[in-house]
């Protein structure tokens, strides 16, 4: 007497999840192309920022290669976007990661320029203590500003530390180890980009058809 019942609760269960899914799909097929759009013009204007747009010929979104460098780029899939003029190079933007900041990982755009200076860097995501290590935000503090014009020549290479450490950038009041982490980061990428411009900029590879 009771098999019927359980078996019409079962049957609008699967039909309300069906209906929960398709829902979904519906609703993601509508936005995805709205969000890629939101993602590309928020991406675009950070680089814009970094690498203004007068400087390039190219679209720079677009021209992108991803690399990978746990030692100094903090992960396997990070991305450069290519900065050219007349099909020289500009500048190189990394999706550089700092793996140790203060309560987890911090993503950052840093823009070096083709003389191996700095065009500047900007925090792209965070989960830093508010108040406190937050001040990476360029909203918040200009403390990330100060890294525009910056090289591995200027300051030197042995100043790249904050300055309780004897180096010439500024910490935190109380709070040390998230600045550290990302002047660290700056200039590992700086190392990276001394060590492989050539390369960053190099065409792909040209596939040939068999004419066979």
């Amino acid at each position: 007497m009771t098999k019927y019942p359980v078996l019409i609760a079962g049957l609008l269960l699967a039909l309300f999840a069906v209906s929960g899914t398709s829902l979904l799909a519906f609703t993601y097929d509508q936005t995805a192309e709205r969000i890629a759009a939101n993602e590309r013009e928020a991406l675009l204007k950070n680089l814009s920022a970094l690498v203004p747009a007068d400087s390039i010929d190219n679209d720079i979104v677009s021209d992108f290669i991803t690399i990978a460098d746990k030692d100094r780029l903090g992960g396997e899939h990070i991305q450069v976007y290519r900065g050219r003029k007349a099909d020289q190079p500009v500048a190189a933007v990394f999706t550089t990661t700092v793996p140790d900041g203060y309560s987890g990982p911090i993503k950052l755009l840093v823009a070096v320029n083709a003389d191996y200076t700095l065009g500047g860097v900007r925090v792209i995501s965070h989960k830093e203590t508010p108040g406190l290590g937050d001040k990476i935000e360029e909203e918040r503090s200009d403390w990330i500003f100060g890294f525009k014009g910056k090289s591995l020549k200027n300051p030197d290479i042995s100043k790249w530390k904050v300055k309780r450490d004897g180096g010439d950038f500024d910490q935190f009041t109380g709070a040390t180890i998230t600045p550290r982490s990302i002047v660290q980061a700056v200039k590992n990428t700086l190392l990276y980009y001394k060590d492989n411009s050539r390369s960053l900029f190099a065409p792909a590879p040209v596939n040939v058809a068999s004419t066979q």
